[in-house]
């Protein structure tokens, strides 16, 4: 079963037929029939333990049950592997062989797909991709090779996820640590809410922005200007628009607890402590501070980066970031997870002692969305395309429209002859790139999405102390890939946000009729995405690395699983494709994903063709 095979080995009628299974309906949020709880008519299974087991060894065995959760005084629907909320710590060491028995007692299909780990495709665990979902009462054997070390996760590829299905992982590497620490811990960022996830799409889909409990109105305290509120009022949209579901909505957990459950990390003065902090949430994006304690930043997704001292970070879902802190001059330091919108936050303590307790800092004032997140900014914060880099001859000019911002004004980089500034019109699909659909997907067109790599994320711009960003991430070790792309590839992250519709290029994923994006086995490629949306995305590929063209020195691209895409905007990474098989490619903002920002990747033999 750990035999690496192409996509070959899976013939197409089984791929169809993978496609039209009760998986591929449980990948896009339709089509499987709700649970019994979901319905009104929750059994009462049995109270979540808050908190991670730890599995270690060969052959381990993971049970899916519908559970219980209960956190700040609110009870709640759950699904727990193991009993409880997160699911099992995984501490494996490189090298290894796994087996993992995944038995699912509880009323959902479901899965696991092992996050950042790379696993030959028919393991990855995404229903109507790689495998059919594991149905209640079956089991599903996953057996693969260990082939990296790092702080990783596992979570189901179902609507059980933001339920509770997923857990942290910790491969220790086979030649020793390269960090000397004294404690090590996990610190798991995630989301809960009581309301299911059936219910809170039904919601998103129907209602507008019900879960923005920050809207402006004419008496707020918001800065904002007459003019301001009218020019946001004509485009029908909200600067306070930064998540889709919040506070008071959800609960910011850490480890399973919440901000009143006194969850403490233990230290003694002097030592150097890892933390491992791992964005497991469905919809939240983390800003992540230690007051009065430098956090030195170690490994991002997994893989070691040189050494960045900074105050504070932003952490996108499904991203993980390693950092050192050696606390001294207190008995106890807060860890603070502030919700990008703050509207609520994860609170742990470092203790040096049973009673010690730090101040938490009060909410910040909500962030408001820039001119730079609609599209509009100035100038770009980093290189655009090394055309020198590449091969013309084979570079996807059809992705890569250079006339399609023609109609712009680059001495200023904000107007251009499809943006009338007093209409505020952002829907010129004129700008866009052929392969983009156009229709009623697309509400909004990025009119100058510059290259924005080196933002520290949504309302970090101003802060006064240091904040990471992705320019400053320089791998730790020489990439093994040297070679220049031999093309680009453009994807356009696209979305109606009042209908709640998310795509790629315009295009809503259906595990039927959908061509996948194919990329030659072994070839490079530079992919550029942009954002033609006012919401930050974390896009995730499954099955790779792929390195951030971030300015870091030659031959030290950092590598990442996991790229947030920032407002308006633009990121780049370069890619070797060498996973064959078919991977999923999609945001990891679960609803966005469910709701069709997803799309499939096969790497296939070089006689095969790509896209």
């Amino acid at each position: 079963m750990s035999t690496i095979a192409t996509r070959e080995t899976l013939p197409l009628d089984r791929r169809k037929f993978l496609m039209r299974s009760a998986g591929a309906a449980s990948l896009i949020g339709t089509g499987l029939a709700m649970p019994a709880w979901a319905r009104g008519v929750h059994g009462g299974g049995a109270m979540a333990r808050k908190g991670s087991d730890i599995l270690s060894g060969k052959q381990l065995t993971m049970k899916v049950a519908d559970s219980a959760f209960a956190t700040g005084g609110r009870t709640g629907p759950a699904v727990t592997v193991n009993g409880t909320l997160p699911g099992p710590l995984l501490r494996l060491t490189e090298g290894q062989n796994l087996v993992v028995d995944l038995l699912n007692n509880s009323s959902m299909a479901t899965s696991i797909h092992w996050h950042g780990l790379l696993v030959p495709f028919q393991m990855d665990g995404v229903p109507g991709v790689s495998m059919a979902a594991v149905e209640p009462g079956e089991s599903f054997r996953y057996e693969f090779p260990i082939r990296q070390a790092g702080t990783y996760w596992w979570h189901a590829h179902t609507l059980q996820e933001p339920m509770g299905h997923y857990g942290p992982i910790i491969i220790d590497p086979a030649g020793g640590d390269p960090h000397r620490v004294d404690r090590d811990y996990v610190v798991m960022l995630t989301d809960w809410s009581p309301l299911d996830p059936h219910a809170l799409i039904k919601k998103l889909k129907v209602g507008e922005a019900p879960f923005n409990f920050q809207k402006t109105t004419a008496t707020d305290d918001y800065p904002l200007s007459g003019a301001d509120r009218r020019m946001w009022a004509k485009m029908r949209m909200m600067p306070t628009d930064i998540s889709d579901v919040s506070a008071p909505l959800y609960s910011y957990l850490i480890n399973g607890h919440g901000p009143k459950d006194d969850l403490r990390f233990a230290f003694n003065p002097g030592e150097r402590v890892r933390l491992r902090f791992i964005n497991g949430s469905a919809m939240t994006f983390f800003n992540v501070r230690i007051p009065g304690l430098a956090m030195h930043v170690v490994a991002a997704d997994g893989q070691d980066v040189r050494p960045v001292e900074v105050d504070e970070f932003q952490i996108g879902n499904a991203e993980t970031y390693d950092v050192i802190v050696e606390p001294t001059g207190a008995d106890a330091f807060a860890i603070v997870a502030e919700a990008m919108d703050r509207s609520g936050m994860g609170v742990a303590m470092l203790a040096s002692s049973e009673g010690a307790r730090a101040a938490v800092p009060p909410l910040r004032d909500p962030p408001l969305l820039t001119m730079a997140d609609m599209g509009m900014s100035h100038g770009s914060s980093g290189p655009e395309m090394d055309h020198g880099a590449m091969d013309h001859g084979a570079t996807d000019h059809g992705a890569m429209d250079h006339g399609a911002m023609a109609g712009m004004d680059h001495s200023t980089g904000t107007e251009s002859s499809g943006m009338d500034m007093g209409s505020m019109s952002m829907r010129d699909t004129s700008l866009l790139p052929p392969d983009v659909k156009v229709g009623p997907g697309i509400d909004m067109v990025s009119m100058n999405p510059v290259d924005r790599m080196g933002d520290p994320g949504i309302g970090l711009g101003d802060i006064e102390h240091r904040v990471l960003n992705y320019r400053q991430l320089v791998a730790a070790r020489m990439n093994t890939d040297m070679r220049r792309p031999t093309r680009m590839k453009e994807i356009h992250l696209t979305g109606n946000m009042e209908r709640y519709m998310w795509s790629f290029d315009g295009k809503k994923f259906s595990a039927v009729t959908d061509d996948p994006l194919r990329f030659a086995f072994n070839e490079r490629v530079r992919v550029k995405l942009v954002n033609d949306t006012m919401m930050a995305h974390p896009i995730h590929l499954h099955g790779h690395f792929f390195e951030l063209v971030n300015d870091a020195p030659h031959g030290h691209q950092p590598l990442k699983h996991t790229l947030i895409v920032q407002p308006g905007g633009s990121a780049q990474f370069d890619l070797t494709a060498n996973e064959p098989g078919d991977w999923a490619f999609h945001c990891h903002l679960i609803y966005h994903m469910h709701n069709g920002m997803f799309q499939v990747v096969t790497v296939r033999p070089l006689d095969a063709g790509a896209d």
